[in-house]
């Protein structure tokens, strides 16, 4: 801990309390300063301390509900990344993404519920969404977080459940010359490909001129991490598929039955199970320059520019089982929900994926603030931004997509799904080579593909606010706030889809493609090894690899006939165009206004903020899709969509809109010096997805049976509106303690539910259970033999149903497709409530302290895991609770935090789960992370952090914990570094 001496005018000393480094809420502004006034001199406490100093203060002194985080000092976040941050906030939790945090939940309400402002202005989110990744953002030119839970007139809407204001150093905030360098090495424990050491910069410099009348500030940083993530996957469970007729010698069935013996209840398979194995490479460099000028003690001109570039590059291999849509069943065990934990099944294949991916995020915001105060008693201020946010899968500069190809076979006997002990469900194949294992030289072409799917999000933003000080008036009213502002928000994106290259399907005729050379075979001994039954136990207990460009490059010289084992290849010379485009627009106008009254009632004084906002919002949805022709039966587990060549697209703009007022009031009465009471009643809300608001309608290009799925936007969507009331009780008993409770109550309406509606398109023919089909079952149970789908592929073409590329192609004898399309629509309304617990308790003058909170929270908006009718609840909801305990002496801190978050509903619809759209739920996860720092002068500091010190992992599961999902492994990262500055 520093103590830092310096001297202020008095206003600044009481904005410099209030706030710290931070901002005010609605746009950056600065401080007048009056030359006749006194200097006053202060001690600024920095550290630990100090910063839960000025984040107390900011909470205790700020109208309504909110908590707030500060910088220990300039450059030094509590942690470095924002979203872990904002997790030890009371009711805030963390998702997580590569197992770094990357978006919130706060009271239960998911990232889209949550808006995150930067200096006040809203960010455009990643790709479809609105959620801004929080995990793209360094936190070194950071200098405090807002969270805000109840609602103000002067706060963009959008956060329903809560709006967070990230606020960065200003350099007329506190003049002179300061600055403050980071280095740290780090190593992530689960790294295997990549480096063993990554390095991560980071630095800021401030500094004033010209009598402090113009300030410069920059901050920059530069971080890498390489790791591993192992997994488990399930892509889907399907519900009452057809079961053989029931043998008590090979299945297993608990459910009751009724009075004719039939059993009762649904019953559920998994579509697949696959594992793999992903190498990562994470890039992040962020830059933040800021110039500001004074010409006079009532005029500040702010002009800054933020950028951010994340490159995450992605190699993977896994392996598996496809069940494709439940058939070929021969024996089975059920637990008592109808489960399958145990299953034989006939037909498809196992096989080896290699894949490859690079994303490039580019995100830039570049805005301009003048801040006037135009007399004693009025201050206006004028902003304008203008941010994007770019994804882009297809970074890779060979391939310009992402890629993958799988190879295998389907030369088996039958495969195995098995949940009866361990973490990790088994599937393992008996091969028809009379082993559990198949070997190189039996290993087929599949197929390959590629996928293209950039997209942009855009906000340009005005805003003018104003604010009024009543000294004219002999009335309690204070203040009055009042603005208008303009925002116009797009978002964009394609795909292109190479379709399947490379077959598909399996082809033993050609072994010299890949020969046995390029296969290299691995031990399962450090895999998955977290979890019981992962490791050496996991059954299949080995995998091949292969070389991802190697492969790749035979395939294609074996269909262009090329030279086997040529280097040289271009996917996107197989793009047919731009499957789709979609193209948003909405614009937002909006006027505020928003008073403050201070009198006393019983001598007890007492705050009220009351206001309201109105705003009217327009959608414009531009689509173009190309049209669907048919259907192609291609291999035995791949149906193609086929689409009109050379026709014109088409084209599909709908428009929406919707108007909204939003009323506030927020009450505080200080009982005692130390006591506090708050009452927050008003009207928030939250936008609809930003992807949900494209029109059109998208057929699946690999509709495979039992996954005849199709999406369709809704331009008239209208947002969530939620009213809620808070009750607070807060206790200031110390310089940096206290203690908080508060109840609050959601009531939303206008929840949006995923309506899936089974539909057929004139054309599009189906020749699943076509009188094609059933022939060729005939045939095949005609000699006694089971009509595996491979079967029923192989004897259609044997029965000449095949074209020229031996694939099956529909015809008008065949029924039509029934397509199961979803479409968002608004529902009715929903409730949610719950209990914010809290204490931050420092002991005395020893160095140490804590702080912990809960938060519990309940409502009407659950999933009924036991129906199978289609449901709108809200994802996200769930417990959660924070403990940070910390000594700080002598040039010492030592840090220890724990973040647990209860169980939750991740969402609602499964890649491929059956049509009634079941349920994706995360299990509990609680991690704990470490930090010590050592001041070995007021100018340099040494520090340690390690993250995840409990290897904690991830897993997920459908309606109930046997219907397993994923099981995810990472690691415990490590840093090492130092820090030097001035303050």
């Amino acid at each position: 801990m520093n103590d830092t001496t310096f001297n202020k005018k008095r206003l600044a000393v009481a904005v410099g309390l209030l706030l710290g480094t931070a901002g005010l809420p609605v746009s950056a502004q600065e401080t007048s300063q009056t030359e006749e006034e006194p200097v006053i001199e202060i001690v600024e406490v920095q550290g630990i301390r100090g910063s839960l100093i000025r984040a107390m203060d900011i909470k205790r002194s700020t109208p309504g509900v909110m908590d707030a985080i500060s910088a220990e000092e300039m450059g030094k976040f509590p942690d470095s990344n924002l979203a872990e941050s904002l997790q030890r906030i009371t009711g805030v939790a963390v998702s997580r993404s590569n197992g770094e945090g990357s978006e919130i939940t706060v009271r239960g309400f998911g990232p889209s519920f949550n808006l995150i402002t930067l200096n006040g202005r809203q960010m455009p989110g990643t790709g479809f969404t609105r959620s801004y990744g929080l995990q793209h953002l360094s936190s070194e030119g950071v200098s405090a977080l807002e969270v805000y839970k109840t609602g103000k007139a002067e706060l963009p809407s959008g956060g329903l459940g809560a709006t967070v204001n990230i606020v960065t150093a200003k350099p007329l905030q506190r003049p002179g010359q300061r600055y403050s360098f980071m280095a740290k090495a780090m190593h992530d424990s689960s790294v295997v490909e990549g480096d063993d050491v990554t390095p991560e910069i980071a630095g800021i410099y401030s500094n004033t001129f010209f009598d402090d009348k113009f300030g410069f500030a920059a901050s920059f940083s530069h971080y890498q991490r390489d790791f591993q993530r192992q997994q488990a996957n399930i892509q889907g469970w399907q519900a009452n598929v057809d079961l053989p007729e029931f043998n008590e010698a090979t299945m297993i069935d608990p459910r009751a039955v009724d009075e004719e013996g039939n059993r009762i209840g649904n019953h559920f398979f998994p579509k697949d199970m696959n594992y793999g194995i992903d190498n990562v490479e994470n890039d992040r460099t962020n830059g933040q320059l800021t110039l500001q000028y004074a010409p006079n003690d009532d005029m500040t001109m702010t002009v800054d520019y933020t950028m951010t570039k994340a490159v995450v590059g992605l190699q993977s291999v896994g392996w598996g089982i496809w069940n494709e849509f439940g058939g070929n069943i021969n024996g089975y065990e059920l637990d008592e929900n109808g489960t399958a934990i145990y299953a034989d099944i006939g037909g498809n294949d196992g096989s080896f994926t290699a894949f490859r991916e690079t994303t490039e995020v580019e995100a830039r915001s570049i805005g301009f603030n003048f801040d006037w105060q135009v007399s004693d008693d009025l201050k206006l201020a004028f902003d304008y931004h203008d941010s994007s946010n770019e994804i882009d899968n297809g970074a890779d500069d060979g391939m310009g997509s992402n890629g993958q190809i799988i190879l295998g076979s389907d030369k088996l006997i039958t495969k195995i799904y098995d949940y009866r002990n361990g973490e990790i469900p088994h599937a393992y194949i008996q091969w028809q080579n009379g082993t559990n294992e198949l070997m190189p030289g039996e290993i087929d072409s599949n197929f390959s593909q590629f996928i293209h799917s950039p997209g942009e999000s855009t906000v340009e933003q005005l805003q003018i606010d104003g604010e009024w000080f009543n000294s004219y008036f002999d009335i309690p009213m204070a203040a009055v706030k009042f603005g208008v502002a303009r925002t116009e928000q797009t978002m964009s994106g394609s795909n292109a889809w190479s379709g399947l290259r490379g077959g598909p399907g399996f082809n033993p005729s050609f072994p010299e493609i890949f020969p046995d050379s390029m296969f290299i075979r691995h031990e399962t001994g450090s895999f998955l090894d977290e979890f019981a039954g992962g490791g050496g136990d996991l059954m299949p207990n080995y995998y091949y690899t292969y070389d991802f460009d190697e492969a790749i490059a035979r395939q294609m010289a074996f269909l262009t006939e090329d030279v086997v084992g040529a280097d040289v290849y271009v996917p996107n010379a197989y793009f047919d165009g731009i499957d789709g485009e979609s193209f948003v627009e909405e614009v937002t106008n909006s006027i505020y206004l928003q008073t403050e009254w201070e009198f006393e009632v019983a001598d007890f004084p007492v705050e009220i903020m009351a206001g309201a906002r109105y705003e009217e919002t327009d959608v414009t949805s531009t689509v173009r899709q190309r049209v669907e022709q048919q259907v192609n039966w291609v291999s035995a587990s791949e149906w193609i969509m086929q689409y009109e060549q050379g026709g014109t697209a088409n084209y599909l703009t709908q428009e929406g809109s919707y108007d909204v007022l939003l009323p506030t009031l927020d009450i505080r009465l200080d009982i005692t010096d130390e006591l506090q009471a708050r009452v927050s009643w008003g009207k928030t809300m939250s936008r609809a997805p930003l992807g949900f608001l494209a029109g059109g309608r998208a057929l699946s290009g690999s509709p495979k049976p039992g996954a005849r799925t199709g999406a369709q936007g809704n331009t008239g969507l209208l947002p969530f509106e939620s009213t809620n009331l808070d009750l607070a009780l807060e206790y200031y008993y110390g310089d940096a303690s206290y203690a908080s409770i508060v109840w609050f109550k959601k009531d939303v309406d206008n929840f949006i539910q995923t309506t899936i509606t089974e539909t057929t398109i004139d054309g599009l023919y189906d020749i699943y259970n076509g009188p094609r089909y059933q022939q060729a079952i005939a045939d095949i149970e005609g000699r006694g033999e089971q009509a595996t789908s491979t079967a029923i592929f192989e004897q259609m073409l044997a029965n000449g149903h095949g074209n020229a590329d031996g694939q099956i192609e529909p015809d008008s004898t065949d029924p039509l497709i029934v397509w199961n399309v979803s479409q968002p629509n608004n529902t009715d309304g929903k409730s949610v409530d719950g209990i914010e617990l809290a204490l931050q308790h420092m002991l005395g003058e020893s160095g140490f302290g804590f702080n912990v909170n809960a938060t519990f929270v309940n409502g009407d908006v659950e999933f009924d895991v036991n129906s199978l009718t289609q449901q709108a609840p809200l994802t996200g909801l769930g417990d959660s609770a924070n403990f940070q305990a910390f000594y700080e002496k002598d040039g010492l801190s030592v840090k220890v935090t724990y973040a647990w978050r209860d169980g939750y509903l991740l969402g609602v619809g499964q890649a491929q789960g059956s049509a009634d759209a079941p349920p994706q739920f995360f299990k509990d996860y609680g991690q704990v992370d470490m930090s010590v720092n050592y001041d070995v002068n007021d100018n340099l500091t040494v520090f340690f952090e390690a993250l995840n010190l409990n290897n904690e992992t991830e897993q997920g599961y459908g309606r109930y914990e046997e219907q397993f999902l994923f099981a995810r492994q990472y690691g415990t990262r490590y840093a090492l570094g130092v820090r030097y500055g001035f303050n």
